[in-house]
């Protein structure tokens, strides 16, 4: 029987995460505008053709990013390949540090169905194995519970809080700094 070669980085049994593509970008920006209201005031991914262009042009051509789209593999929809959400690494620093920043998002139709738990674990690993990264960083606004959640369910801890820290819908906004080492992947 022919191996066919998986279109998917890393998978686990309800989703596949692979890098983004201009291809994406129809479903992606598609996605976002259904999302607008679960994501205000959190994050704001591109909801149009142009802002996706250089959304993905950054997180393709700039090697202090990696995108990730989490795609659901046999989703309820039936439409396999499904983007439920995404993940990117920014502030990708290597030498000594070898850390990057995680950011991330679920899609509306996909939200508290633990899709994105299960993203999110598959980018850690493919972070911590192909990528060779250390350490990894989510800063998060204290008020969002949900993006807190998820962080705590993959195994992140709380290190800090720093006030004032992105500016954010307007505003500088406090965040709290949870963060995940090789080790404590490891021993957890």
């Amino acid at each position: 029987m022919p191996h066919h070669a998986s279109r998917y980085l890393a998978e686990g049994p309800r989703v596949g995460i692979r890098h983004f593509t201009h291809e994406d970008r129809a479903e992606f920006t598609a996605r976002a505008r259904e999302s607008k209201e679960l994501h205000h005031p959190w994050l704001f991914p591109p909801d149009s053709s142009a802002a996706y262009t250089a959304y993905t042009g950054r997180l393709i051509d700039d090697p202090t990013k990696a995108g990730f789209l989490v795609c659901e593999k046999a989703p309820e929809s039936g439409d396999a390949g499904a983007i439920a959400g995404f993940v990117n690494i920014n502030n990708i620093v290597e030498g000594g540090f070898q850390c990057g920043a995680l950011g991330y998002g679920a899609f509306a139709h996909a939200a508290g169905r633990g899709l994105m738990r299960e993203g999110l674990d598959l980018v850690v690993g493919y972070a911590f194995g192909r990528m060779r990264l250390h350490r990894l960083e989510i800063n998060v606004q204290p008020q969002n519970a949900a993006s807190i959640a998820l962080a705590r369910a993959c195994g992140f801890r709380l290190e800090g809080f720093s006030p004032a820290m992105i500016f954010i819908d307007g505003a500088w906004r406090d965040h709290e700094r949870w963060a995940l080492t090789v080790e404590m992947r490891d021993s957890g």
